[in-house]
């Protein structure tokens, strides 16, 4: 029976994550910054709910130590954790941008750090990180974000030459806008600095853009949770699993057009 790490399980994606890998008979290590106040993961057979906050490294350290106690090894980590940052970047504070940058891209590499050493111990292991398709195109309003998204690219496809040598399989997974508690999370942070009145047309712009990108969602936290579980299992050394979604089309245009052919048809989309 396999055991994998999932980070940020107390909601969303990680939640369903842990649901479908408990379901399909792994050892699921959930774990999440408050597990006493979770009542439902934990009754789950073959799920073990434990602390860790990607900001605190001996928690890490610590959950880490505490699934391998109980499971006897890790086989696969998903690095989930992490939250949104909307606004246009003039409107984000430093403080925020520091958070954002702390959570999604310091937190992942902390995690992924305490792993490896496990992994090679036991001759190999998977690591598979969420990134977004805001990783793949830089998209206005969500600047922040979707930069963090960019590292975490850069930084996967870097380490996935590096571990191969280990015997470690690096996988990313690319949704591109799905059903699921995004909109919740961000409207907790607010960008903290006020934004002057000349972007006011541009954010009338920008809001018709994402009406014409939130029309039909169709994807679910299920779908996304499949796609991990297909990461996960294939046994493939293949890096990135898109999932487009709703940017479908702009995933699309990205691969196929030039890079300033690219740019033009976006800011004609954002009637620039």
């Amino acid at each position: 029976m396999k055991t994998i790490l999932i980070t940020g399980t107390s909601s969303g994606l990680g939640r369903a994550a842990v649901e479908l890998f408990a379901a399909s008979g792994w050892n699921v290590i959930a774990t999440m910054r408050s597990p006493e106040k979770e009542t439902e993961l934990n009754i789950l057979e073959g799920v073990f709910v434990t602390r860790l906050d990607v900001l605190d490294q001996d928690s890490i350290a610590e959950a880490i130590q505490a699934g391998i106690e109980r499971f006897g090894k890790i086989d696969a980590l998903v690095n989930n954790a992490g939250y949104g940052q909307n606004g246009v970047f003039e409107s984000i504070s430093r403080e925020q941008i520091i958070k954002q940058f702390e959570t999604n891209v310091i937190g992942v590499m902390d995690v992924t750090r305490g792993i490896i050493p496990h992994f090679r111990a036991n001759g190999g292991g998977t690591l598979i990180n969420i990134s977004s398709c805001g990783g793949l195109i830089g998209i206005p309003n969500i600047s922040i974000y979707s930069s963090s998204k960019f590292a975490i690219e850069g930084f996967s496809e870097s380490i996935s030459y590096e571990l191969a040598s280990q015997n470690i399989t690096v996988k990313l997974v690319e949704p591109g806008g799905f059903d699921s508690n995004y909109a919740a999370t961000t409207e907790h942070n607010k960008p903290a600095l006020p934004l002057p009145h000349a972007y006011d047309d541009f954010l009338e712009d920008v809001n018709r853009f994402f009406l014409w990108l939130s029309t039909d969602k169709g994807i679910s936290m299920e779908d996304v949770a499949k796609k991990i579980y297909e990461a996960a299992t294939d046994g493939k050394t293949q890096l990135r699993y898109v999932i487009p979604g709703v940017v479908e089309p702009l995933v699309e245009a990205r691969q196929t057009m030039g890079n300033q052919e690219f740019v033009d048809m976006m800011r004609v989309r954002l009637n620039q």
